[in-house]
């Protein structure tokens, strides 16, 4: 029972996991422009590394970021579009929920560093100097798959203003620590990048807790007005 997932919230990522959520195909544009043009493309790839056609999907996950509106668009519209065609649901997870994710699951199999207790601050580019961040606890039981929980966020803030809250004890996840490791300084052995794979892992253990007939809303995560705006009406001159 194959789901595919896709993000556009930076680089343009597909994945194809099973019904366990194991990783049957991945793959990354690695460019975080030109969505429109490169992932109909991947798709097609990553469904023929997985040995998976479309109609055999039985769900859509897709990113729901944040992230700067016209890539992000791209990838709600597509996952949309798809789950219409094939009759099958389509879930949004965030981006930000996915690299936490990760970040646990790595810890809870000793390839990565230990969580402890320790939340997790994950951070990507929100471009205009600032970054978009949220924080998670880790929720790992026995006999359980590892998952997160959202303690605060997300959110969009200059570098300074998040490190002004305080890291203390925080294991800092995600690209925009590259960005900006003098104030918020990456946790090695922590991923830098979203793997879509990721996505559906999340929108699979929402599912298991939720049940079949629950739907992840696809609602995009702007956070902040689009740069580009309707020119303001012209006044009208008096006579």
């Amino acid at each position: 029972m194959p789901v595919l997932a896709l993000d556009t919230s930076a680089a343009a990522s597909a994945a194809v996991v099973d019904d366990a959520g194991r990783t049957l195909a991945t793959r990354s544009t690695g460019e975080s422009r030109r969505h429109a043009e490169t992932l109909t493309p991947l798709l097609d790839e990553v469904l023929a590394e997985a040995g998976v056609a479309r109609t055999d999907l039985t769900a859509v996950v897709a990113g729901t970021g944040p992230a700067p509106f016209t890539g992000l668009r791209v990838g709600l519209v597509t996952a949309r579009t798809l789950g219409l065609a094939l009759g099958v649901p389509v879930h949004g997870v965030s981006s930000l929920d996915a690299l936490a994710l990760a970040t646990v699951a790595a810890a809870a199999s000793g390839t990565g560093p230990e969580v402890d207790g320790r939340e997790v601050l994950v951070l990507t580019d929100a471009r205009r100097k600032e970054v978009y961040w949220a924080r998670y606890r880790a929720v790992v039981g026995a006999g359980t798959a590892p998952s997160v929980e959202a303690v605060e966020g997300p959110g969009v803030a200059t570098p300074a203003a998040v490190a002004e809250q305080g890291l203390d004890g925080l294991l800092l996840v995600g690209p925009g620590t590259a960005l900006y490791p003098e104030l918020l300084p990456p946790s090695p052995g922590t991923p830098d990048a979203v793997d879509a794979a990721d996505l559906a892992r999340v929108a699979l253990a929402r599912l298991a807790v939720g049940g079949s007939g629950l739907v992840l809303p696809t609602e995009p995560l702007y956070l902040r007005r689009p740069d580009a705006v309707p020119p303001a009406a012209a006044k009208r001159a008096r006579a």
